[in-house]
């Protein structure tokens, strides 16, 4: 199994900046990738970013493209999420995710980033 923790959310005023990270424990040997999800009130959860574990490969959704930066730290086992120019609407939990290849995803507990205007 693998345990993820997030941090770093928080309250931010439009167009500032935060940075959430998340600590992966247990079988981290078998994570192939670390992604972020974020699920606003009212709304469905939603992709945000994924980095590969070994490459460091990216992707993102459009809406955060230019604003966010997934990065990773693989000796602490650590993904980080930058996100600047944060907007009111950027405001959700935001989640981690590993993938396993071969096997289930695991997701964190969530912390909350809101943005106000």
């Amino acid at each position: 199994q693998v345990q993820l923790v997030e941090s770093g959310g928080g309250l931010v005023q439009a167009g500032g900046s935060l940075r959430v990270s998340c600590a992966a424990s247990g079988r981290t040997f078998s994570v192939y990738a670390m992604g972020w999800f974020r699920q606003a009130p009212g709304k469905e959860r939603e992709f945000v970013a994924q980095i590969t574990w070994s490459g460091g490969s990216t992707n993102y959704a459009d809406f955060v493209k230019g604003r966010f930066t997934i990065s990773r730290h693989n000796a602490k086992n650590t993904v980080y999420l930058q996100m600047n120019s944060l907007k009111p609407e950027d405001t959700a939990v935001y989640y981690c995710r590993a993938v396993i290849a071969g096997s289930k995803n695991y997701w964190g507990q969530g912390t909350q980033v809101t943005v106000s205007s």
